[in-house]
């Protein structure tokens, strides 16, 4: 039934990330308040069967692929099992993470027999001192073991996401593209988004204009429409005319990608999202809870009925205000 989950503007909304926990060891900027948030109980977190109540109900209605994410999901007990169950019962759903990397090493093994698309680990620097400010925590070392790790394992493919910070980590972007070369791993710079206004700031902003200027040896990147998640992901390509390496570019605030999104978004608690940049979500906990498949279609079409044609990204007005959305809540 593919494409039956369709926005006002035609879109087809095939790939659903799906939040399994708000718990993270990380503290990253970007993503929460260095002193952390207040953990969401457990009673009100979607329960593995939850997902795969849900899982069940998304492949019913065309959807593809599925991003499971945080938080950070390793934290959660029981959750490498649950990918396996994942694959158990739905074997032609595409399925991929999005990790900090820090428990990589200690599932490595593991991986290759969960048939993941990718493993994409945030990391936002190479620098130990400058990895610690980032995250509040430490732990670099860790992180590029369980890339390591992963990539020894074999089969499963390993993506960098960098988000670009210009006090931080903008100095490191020809050091990023030549580590992730040697690894052999496609690296993705995004744009620092106005999500979160206590720590977003104008001054902190790169464009992907310029991301691409820092690139090494600029001119030698040529775009490439070759797709790497479809013909809707959200980055823009690059590859460089020699070696061939591929860059990716996600210009969410300077050049958004809102013509060619294909995705919804459910929060650990159950709250649906047909847009990361708007605050408005449908609650589905209830259906999930009560297992009513009915009610949950009908929630899930009523949210991507509710898709905005843009969802407000751009770089925000000297007078405006950014809200306060924190990544760890939302999923990342």
């Amino acid at each position: 039934m593919a494409g039956v989950i369709r926005d006002p503007f035609g879109r087809s909304l095939d790939y659903v990330r799906i939040s399994v926990t708000d718990r993270c060891n990380f503290r990253c900027r970007y993503c929460m308040p260095a002193e952390g948030v207040a953990w969401i109980p457990h009673e009100r977190i979607m329960t593995y069967e939850d997902i795969l109540f849900l899982c069940e109900v998304l492949t019913g209605l065309g959807v593809r692929r599925v991003r499971f994410t945080g938080g950070e999901p390793f934290v959660r007990k029981g959750f490498v099992p649950f990918l396996a169950e994942v694959r158990n019962r739905f074997p032609h759903l595409a399925m991929a993470v999005t990790t900090n990397g820090s428990f990589l090493e200690a599932w490595a093994d593991r991986l290759p027999a969960l048939g993941l698309d990718s493993v994409n680990v945030s990391l936002d620097t190479l620098d130990p001192s400058k990895f610690t400010a980032m995250t509040a925590m430490g732990g670099i070392d860790q992180v590029l073991r369980g890339i390591d790790a992963v990539l020894a394992a074999g089969s499963v493919p390993v993506k960098l996401n960098t988000v670009v910070v210009r006090s931080v980590n903008a100095a490191e972007i020809e050091d990023l593209v030549l580590f992730a070369g040697r690894k052999g791993v496609l690296l993705r710079f995004i744009e620092f988004m106005p999500l979160d206004g206590q720590v977003w700031s104008r001054e902190e902003y790169v464009p992907a204009e310029e991301i691409r200027g820092r690139l090494p040896a600029p001119d030698a990147w040529l775009p490439d429409e070759a797709p790497t998640q479809g013909p809707n992901g959200p980055a823009r390509y690059y590859v460089h005319e020699r070696t061939g390496q591929r860059v990716g570019i996600i210009s969410a605030v300077s050049d958004h990608f809102c013509g060619r999104c294909n995705r919804l978004r459910v929060t650990a608690t159950g709250e649906l999202r047909s847009c990361l940049f708007r605050d408005d979500s449908v609650p589905i906990m209830e259906a999930l809870r009560m297992r009513d498949a009915s009610a949950l279609q009908a929630l899930i079409l009523a949210a991507a009925a509710a898709k905005p044609r843009e969802g407000g990204t751009g770089l925000p007005k000297e007078t405006d205000s950014p809200g306060y959305r924190h990544m760890s809540r939302i999923g990342g």
